[in-house]
């Protein structure tokens, strides 16, 4: 039986990418509007076996709001992976340049292509979601609308892709965390990567002692992240990435950083992901 995972976004979005490149392409996706609702689903194993969640661009930076949703849940990660975002402008078959009035995406995808679309007198129309916009331009079978979105867009929906990677940066990356519930959540063999989150006291180098230990024990420290403690003034959480040789080289860095710290709570320990391009 196929896996079924939660995704946010519609058929055909990044996020189904994503899905796809770590479970293969007979994985099921839930669409779901919010990261909320991602969550939600993820953490029922009557709706789902997991999740797939973006949680940093490139370019944008973190998703704080999806840390603090990871935080709130019992979900641990166990895996990731980094997806080049290619937008594409997509039409409907026969459709050419000169017939196109509007192009519809989300307002980021839109964003992401000014350079290319400043050179057109189009209507730019936003909308919820770039794979929404290409499913509605094949449903209606307009000649005058196209949509900037991904390629797997155009395969589920049949449309052309009439200029592919029209983004302005092309270097843009997003990586995705796949995340299940902790009991249905297998050891990874060969892990080398972990996610953690830690406590240090509101005093003078009480962070960089952290650090030192980490940095003396030969682990890479690939994402710092504070976060405020709700309820406290200027005390701050610490989300970490951590990618090391061996499983034990993690556990022993962490025994190391225990007495340092007000506790570690540990996210995922996994395998570092690729780069699908």
């Amino acid at each position: 039986m196929a896996v079924k995972v939660s995704i946010q976004g519609y058929e055909g979005s990044f996020h189904q990418m994503a899905a796809r490149s770590f479970f293969g392409k007979e994985v099921e996706v839930i669409p779901c509007a919010t990261f909320r609702e991602v969550v939600k689903l993820a953490s029922n194993k009557r709706d789902s076996d997991g999740g797939v969640m973006a949680i940093e661009n490139s370019i944008a930076g973190s998703i704080l709001g999806n840390y603090a949703l990871l935080q709130k849940s019992d979900l641990q990660i166990t895996g990731e992976v980094y997806l080049q975002i290619n937008q594409n402008l997509l039409v409907n078959p026969d459709v050419t340049l000169e017939d196109i009035k509007e192009v519809h995406s989300h307002p980021m995808a839109l964003q992401q292509c000014l350079h290319f679309l400043d050179k057109h007198n189009w209507k730019l129309v936003e909308s919820e979601d770039t794979a929404l916009s290409a499913k509605q331009v094949h449903r209606h079978r307009s000649k005058h609308i196209a949509a900037i979105a991904s390629k797997l867009a155009a395969e589920l929906f049949g449309l052309k892709v009439l200029k592919p990677n029209i983004q302005d940066e092309k270097d843009n990356y997003t990586r995705f965390l796949i995340v299940q519930r902790a009991e249905g959540a297998d050891a990874i063999e060969n892990a080398n990567k972990a996610s953690i989150n830690f406590q240090v006291s509101h005093t003078q180098g009480a962070l960089a002692k952290v650090l030192t230990v980490i940095a003396d024990e030969g682990i890479n420290l690939s994402k710092l992240q504070s976060f405020p403690i709700p309820g406290t003034q200027w005390k701050y959480s610490f989300h970490a990435d951590l990618e090391f040789d061996s499983v034990s080289q993690f556990e022993k860095v962490k025994e190391k950083m225990l007495p340092l710290t007000n506790g570690i709570r540990v996210f995922g320990i996994y395998k570092k992901g690729t780069t699908i391009l």
